[in-house]
């Protein structure tokens, strides 16, 4: 049995992470700053402390001497319309940061084994990615640093800062580049969410007729990974000797009028797709379109190389299981 810590363990990777992770018959601690929305305490962890984790005092308590293992997820984060608008970057930047910081200290304070780290695809370059079906995700196009949003730009700087740690007090780290990583028991409402749950929400509550809106002109690509082979990869990343950074998605790359067209026919309905850019999106909703980067799709010939092991589950596969989830979701509220 070994001694876990996970934060960002309320949230949804951190989340199904934790559930794995315990049946597996370790001892697993969480902290968040909120209780998980859909998995009861009981399912996912032996102890579950609420706690704001950019409180150094916090972060001491949580994280104790001799940790075997320590799962830093724990960040302000949401979807498109949480993280491209800019009313939300100075929190993005501030607390996500100070959480990283605080951790990092206190896991070589006490002595914590393995550290990983969920870094993100947004810190890629935006010039790297203005071709929506050619874009450049490799590991090595990191630098010279240009990211999207400042949320990018606070991963790349906590990539650095564990990095760091790791050269100056030999502190056991990997870091991985999540790419779009979705699936059931996640945000799927509210403005957080990600494309595959948001397509899948309005697919779920469409009538026959309808019309699904699409931000931007749905040609803009990304690449999917359904949460299990998240955890599945993550795991196998730190078994293995690679530091990293690394990414951690799916190469199957889609537009988003494809996601779009997708839940559509899981469901079976006669529906079409609508969208709304432009003026057009700014006369209805107030500000502009927030769509990101055109093109996003994971490299994983470095994963494949290092830890010897790929992904390989259709997005398809994910989206059926993603949409019955969500229907059933919808139910309860409508």
């Amino acid at each position: 049995m070994k001694k876990i810590v996970i934060l960002g363990g309320g949230g949804f990777i951190g989340g199904h992470l934790a559930k794995r992770l315990k049946e597996e018959g370790n001892h697993v601690r969480i902290c968040d700053i909120k209780n998980h929305e859909y998995f009861s305490h009981e399912e996912i962890c032996n102890e579950f402390i609420l706690g704001d984790l950019t409180d150094p005092r916090v972060v001491e308590l949580v994280i104790e001497e001799g940790v075997d293992e320590l799962y830093q997820l724990a960040a302000d984060m949401g979807g498109a319309l949480y993280i491209f608008t800019g009313e939300n970057d100075a929190n993005v930047m501030h607390n996500s940061a100070m959480i990283n910081l605080n951790v990092a200290k206190e896991c070589v304070t006490k002595n914590v084994k393995k550290v990983f780290y969920s870094s993100s695809a947004c810190m890629y370059p935006e010039h790297n990615q203005l071709d929506p079906n050619n874009p450049n995700c490799e590991e090595s196009s990191a630098y010279p640093a240009n990211p999207d949003s400042e949320y990018g730009w606070e991963k790349l700087f906590s990539e650095r800062v564990f990095l760091a740690f790791k050269r100056n007090y030999k502190l056991d780290v990997r870091v991985a580049r999540f790419h779009n990583i979705f699936g059931p028991q996640g945000t799927w409402k509210g403005g957080k969410e990600k494309s595959p749950a948001a397509m899948c929400r309005k697919v779920a509550e469409a009538k026959a007729g309808d019309a699904i809106e699409v931000w931007g002109n749905g040609l803009q690509t990304r690449s999917f990974l359904y949460v299990d082979e998240c955890v599945e990869a993550v795991l196998r990343l730190m078994h293995s000797d690679f530091t990293g950074p690394v990414n951690i998605g799916s190469e199957e790359m889609v537009s988003i009028n494809q996601l779009a067209q997708m839940a559509i026919d899981i469901s079976g309905k006669d529906l079409s797709i609508d969208n709304i850019d432009g003026q057009d999106f700014i006369d209805k909703y107030g500000f502009k379109c927030p769509l990101g980067v055109k093109g996003r799709n994971s490299d994983n010939k470095l994963y494949r190389e290092q830890v010897g092991w790929e992904v390989n589950q259709p997005l398809l596969v994910g989206m059926k299981k993603t949409f019955e989830w969500i229907t059933e979701q919808s139910k309860k509220y409508s």
